[in-house]
């Protein structure tokens, strides 16, 4: 089931003890929120566009079937910085969370910078 967010959406492809695989969908000119997590870290891979991963205080941009870890409470965010040349424009990458206690709900996100003024 897709879960509509306003940069896009992600569907959820396994939800396990310890692990949850989410394939992410990323609109034209949006990002996610600067966030962090207590209780998991993040592998991406990008398999279509080209997304700029911020981990705390570094930019590094990404192309097409390239991976950057996320580790536990490091700020973090993914921006679709897609070419305008590119006919499809979305960004879509895989985030594989892993966490030891298995928490992988919203209550465990801070964010610390949203452009939809979300919490």
């Amino acid at each position: 089931m897709k879960e509509h967010r306003p940069w896009g959406y992600y569907e959820v492809l396994l939800d396990d003890t310890n692990v949850k695989v989410k394939k992410i969908v990323v609109n034209k000119g949006c990002r996610l929120s600067l966030q962090s997590h207590k209780h998991r870290s993040e592998t991406w891979t990008v398999v279509q566009g080209m997304g700029k991963v911020t981990i705390d205080d570094s930019d590094n941009v990404l192309l097409h079937k390239n991976t950057s870890y996320i580790p536990q409470g490091s700020k973090h965010r993914m921006t679709n910085v897609t070419s305008n040349m590119i006919e499809d424009q979305t960004l879509i990458f895989i985030e594989v969370q892993h966490s030891d206690d298995g928490i992988f709900d919203e209550s465990d996100i801070v964010r610390y910078e949203d452009d939809y003024d979300r919490v």
